[in-house]
């Protein structure tokens, strides 16, 4: 299978990539480098992998790509952690807007003329923002309040383009929501706004590899935000990307939607406890709780029931064996200026 994938350069299709080539498929990338710049990858000379230098945006140059493709993944983006979300509250909107509908332009033109058989969006456990149900489980996010922050609303939005285009074109599609994504292969983002917390200055405000690097420079007591109760899902990024490539595959995925997700929940003050023991060993951790931002969700817990029950998916792989593969990634990229 030939499949596009939009942001073929960030942390998320690091992983997707790579396991879609291990697959067999022959994948075409797109990527404009405006997050982290040119970044190398272990599959750049792979003969089916092709890269184009380029901005989803650019709906004539979508097309070209997708012509001949049986699929696309949506994964092109603004994106970031907490900070990011209040520092581009509207540009998160309005960018990410133009880029998906620049994608579903392109989809949509090549479904009707040529040979592409469906669109699988990356959507976010965002949309379930405002929610008070836990587990929850997909659906929910037509019942509940709409997301309050700028990026979850539009996360939304991505999911209705989906409805929409069924609706009047018949484009088939997936609607993937992943949760909480942990890996190697985040930098410090060309754009980010510099956030202290404490002495140290945040990398990408993304939760693991903020919390790694305060240990790693000696922040002690270490500065968290908010209460440290809040609940997250810390799902493995090659996990997430086999449930992304079982999405593609599977006719079983077709008009559906999904939450990828580890079914393990754990509060930050655990995950900030555990990578204290795993840089600094029996050391008496102690904390400082600094204030938390606005949409600081609280609790964030996904029904797994229907991936495993429909694609076959397990997210298996535990936070601690995870960790154990990114902590010296992000130490060494801490060493060489990058974080």
């Amino acid at each position: 299978m030939k499949i596009l994938v939009t942001g073929s350069a960030g942390f998320v299709a690091g992983y997707l990539v790579d396991e879609l080539l291990k697959a067999g498929h022959e994948v075409v990338g797109i990527d404009n480098y405006s997050k982290y710049g040119p970044i190398e990858k272990s599959y750049d000379n792979d003969s089916h992998y092709h890269f184009v230098e380029g901005d989803v945006k650019d709906t004539p140059l979508m097309r070209e790509l997708i012509e001949d493709c049986d699929q696309v993944i949506a994964i092109a983006a603004m994106i970031g952690g907490i900070t990011y979300f209040h520092t581009y509250a509207y540009d998160l909107l309005a960018e990410n807007e133009r880029i998906i509908a620049s994608t579903f332009d392109a989809a949509i033109w090549a479904y009707k003329h040529k040979k592409l058989k469906k669109i699988n969006v990356l959507s976010s456990s965002m949309v379930f923002e405002s929610t008070d149900v836990y587990p929850s489980a997909e659906g929910e996010q037509l019942k509940c309040p709409p997301p309050l922050s700028t990026y979850g609303f539009q996360k939304l939005a991505c999911e209705y383009f989906c409805k929409g285009a069924w609706e009047q074109y018949k484009l088939p599609y997936t609607i993937i929501r992943p949760f909480n994504c942990v890996g190697t292969g985040e930098q410090r983002a060309k754009n980010e706004k510099e956030i202290m917390s404490g002495n140290v200055k945040l990398a990408m405000s993304h939760v693991v590899p903020d919390l790694v690097q305060k240990v790693y420079k000696g922040q002690d007591p270490l500065h968290i935000l908010g209460s440290g109760n809040q609940i997250r899902h810390y799902t493995y990024g090659g996990d997430l990307a086999r449930g992304i490539r079982l999405c593609v595959e599977k006719e079983e995925a077709m008009n559906e939607d999904f939450n990828l997700s580890t079914p393990v929940s754990t509060t930050v003050t655990e995950l900030a406890t555990m990578i204290w023991q795993k840089l600094k060993g029996d050391k008496p951790i102690s904390f400082i709780h600094d204030d938390p931002f606005e949409y600081d969700v609280q609790k964030r817990v996904p029904s797994v029931e229907k991936a495993k029950r429909v694609l076959g998916f397990e997210a298996d792989t535990s936070l601690s064996d995870t960790l154990d593969e990114v902590i010296p990634w992000i130490t060494t990229q801490v060493d060489n200026g990058n974080i």
